[in-house]
C-alpha cells in the first residue's frame, strides 16, 4: 500500500474516535479526563507530524510510518480504556 495512503487511513481511523469520544468524554470520571488530556497532547503532536509526511523521500516516509504507527497504537488503545471506563 502507498505509504501516504496508509497513514491518511491511520489519522482518519483515529480521528473517527476521537471525535466520538470528545462528544461523550465530559461524562468520564476525573481519571479518564487526565488521560484524556495527555492523549490531546500526543494527538496535537501526531496530527502536525504527520501533516508534514508527503514530500519525503520514500525511504524517510517508511522510517515516519513506522513512528507514527506506535504513536497511532498507544493513542487508540488510550481512546479504549477512556472507552471501556464510561
Amino acid at each position: 500500500m502507498d505509504t501516504r495512503l496508509e497513514l491518511d487511513r491511520l489519522v482518519e481511523e483515529v480521528r473517527r474516535q476521537r471525535d466520538e469520544l470528545r462528544v461523550k468524554i465530559h461524562l468520564a470520571k476525573a481519571d479518564a479526563r487526565d488521560e484524556w488530556q495527555e492523549l490531546e497532547k500526543k494527538w496535537e503532536q501526531f496530527s502536525a507530524r504527520a501533516g508534514a509526511v508527503g514530500g519525503e523521500a520514500e525511504e524517510a516516509a517508511k522510517d515516519v510510518l513506522s513512528a507514527a504507527k506506535g504513536v497511532v497504537e498507544e493513542i487508540k488503545r488510550g481512546y479504549e480504556r477512556i472507552r471501556g471506563a464510561m
